[in-house]
């Protein structure tokens, strides 16, 4: 997720993608990390087979620099869209 001026970014993990992304949209935890810094954009996301390889995925990310993640977004979504719209009738 990331902010609505691009300058903060949140990695997180979850079992169901739609319901999270909205419950960041709609800000439901407003003591959150993304409430508290806008992060409300999709801008990228994987699906894996397992918890414990999406788990191991974001502990990767989440380890890397900020260059590396901007890197990993533009590959897959080179105008920082906003992926709501492609995931949300899942």
């Amino acid at each position: 997720m990331a902010s609505n001026n691009k300058r903060v970014l949140y990695t997180g993990v979850t079992s169901d993608l739609v319901i999270r992304v909205m419950q960041h949209k709609e800000k439901t935890f407003p003591k959150s990390f993304t409430s508290r810094y806008n992060c409300c954009i999709l801008v990228y996301y994987r699906s894996f087979t397992t918890i414990e390889e999406a788990i191991m995925e974001e502990k990767r990310i989440k380890g890397g620099n900020r260059n590396a993640k901007e890197k990993l977004i533009s590959q897959s979504n080179p105008e920082w869209k906003d992926l709501w719209d492609d995931i949300r009738n899942w």
